[in-house]
């Protein structure tokens, strides 16, 4: 079984906290890796079955070449269907012949195509407490895919296989966003770095940083692991959000009123958004960021379809669907906070809940003996209600 890298493994041979305080948010990072270390991930055959398994619509799935989208209906057909009407089928030939032509294979969120790839998004939403969308490109001529761009997202780029040439050309616009008040302006000059992501190597590349990307003549399989850090403008957001419980900020503003009833609306609003703005704002923006993260799709069939929920016997593995879970201790009780819901559980359920939270497998056996003093029945219950809740699955 392929070995699923953490964070840690991605910034070897930084520390994760030198990582967030010197590189995250700053400055693009190169970090070298021995040939073959990620192939496991996402080797070519597995990259064949999704393109002959899944029905991937544009732009989904697409082709690039020379900073241009070639034009789908060139590799793809629609094909009718008993039920669905027509679907998208990429067509072998066509799509092969544009290949070799020296396009770029885009395929987007194949996090929810593969395994291994789903798992290491899911291993870094845990790290990053940010959620995780992962692209595949693949090219292999000597022609770039996209033109110098920037993108509004941070990302690390895992090279999977063979080389890719990488253009560095600078910031114009210190952290951009999707919705800006004003784009960043075209970098001019030539590229400040330019260098070639080998087989195993790994790159941080923080938003806002111009960048163009083209093959060498030969195969090159990576991904791009995109994610937005929570921002200012995101807290601003969330804050207006829960003014909505706030019955001075629901009432209409005094537009026709005199200067004083508006000056004195103006000040009571201001009073009240000094006492919600006090105090840990930053920390209960992220917490609750956290615990409305959305759960992972795992259902764990047979035995989630049936009134037992788990197998009958001791033999099997549950997992956390949740990466960026929290435990809330209260007095006697243990509340799971998480996908937008908070359990609350006797103080004996921690061990098995503290458990659950690094989001890999963990043996019933093994979370049965971390209950001190409650009994394998107890344990089978608490686990078979967070299956109802769609936060474990048999793993």
């Amino acid at each position: 079984m392929t070995e699923i890298p953490g964070l840690a493994d991605l910034v070897a041979p930084l520390e994760v906290g030198q990582f967030f305080a010197d590189v995250l948010g700053h400055a693009p990072r190169r970090f070298p890796g021995e040939p073959g270390r990620f192939a496991g991930l996402l080797p070519w055959p597995e990259l064949d079955r999704v393109l002959r398994q899944h029905r991937l619509e544009f732009p989904r799935l697409r082709l690039a070449l020379d900073g241009d989208v070639v034009p789908a209906h060139t590799y793809t057909e629609m094909v009718s269907t008993r039920r669905n009407g027509l679907v998208p089928r990429v067509l072998s030939a066509p799509f092969a012949e544009h290949l070799r032509a020296g396009a770029t294979l885009v395929v987007d969120s194949v996090n929810e195509l593969v395994d291994g790839v789903g798992e290491l998004a899911g291993r870094l939403e845990h790290d990053l407490r940010e959620r995780i969308q992962v692209n595949l490109y693949a090219g292999w001529g000597t022609t770039h895919g996209f033109d110098v761009h920037w993108d509004d997202h941070d990302a690390f780029i895992i090279q999977l296989s063979g080389r890719k040439r990488w253009r560095l050309h600078g910031v114009t616009r210190r952290a951009p966003l999707q919705r800006d008040v004003e784009l960043p302006e075209r970098p001019e000059g030539e590229p400040y770095e330019d260098f070639l992501l080998e087989d195993g190597d790994v790159l941080y590349l923080p938003r806002g940083h111009w960048h163009d990307v083209s093959a060498v003549g030969e195969e090159s399989l990576h991904l791009t692991i995109g994610f937005n850090a929570a921002t200012g403008v995101d807290l601003v957001a969330w804050l207006a959000d829960q003014l909505r419980s706030d019955e001075l900020f629901r009432t209409d503003l005094p537009r026709f009123a005199g200067p004083e009833a508006r000056a004195e609306r103006a000040a009571a609003i201001r009073d009240r958004l000094a006492e919600l703005t006090a105090g840990d704002l930053v920390d209960r923006f992220l917490a609750d960021r956290d615990a409305q993260a959305p759960a992972q799709t795992r259902v764990g069939l047979p035995w989630a379809a049936t009134a037992e929920l788990l197998p009958p016997d001791d033999d099997f593995e549950v997992r956390l669907l949740a990466p960026r879970a929290a435990l809330v201790a209260g007095e006697g009780t243990v509340a799971l906070v998480a996908a937008g819901k908070r359990l609350v559980f006797a103080a004996p359920a921690r061990p098995v809940l503290a458990a659950l939270l690094g989001g890999a497998p963990q043996a019933f056996k093994v979370l049965a003996d971390a209950a001190v003093g409650v009994d394998q029945v107890t344990v089978r219950a608490l686990l078979g209600e967070l299956v109802t809740q769609g936060l474990v699955a048999r793993a």
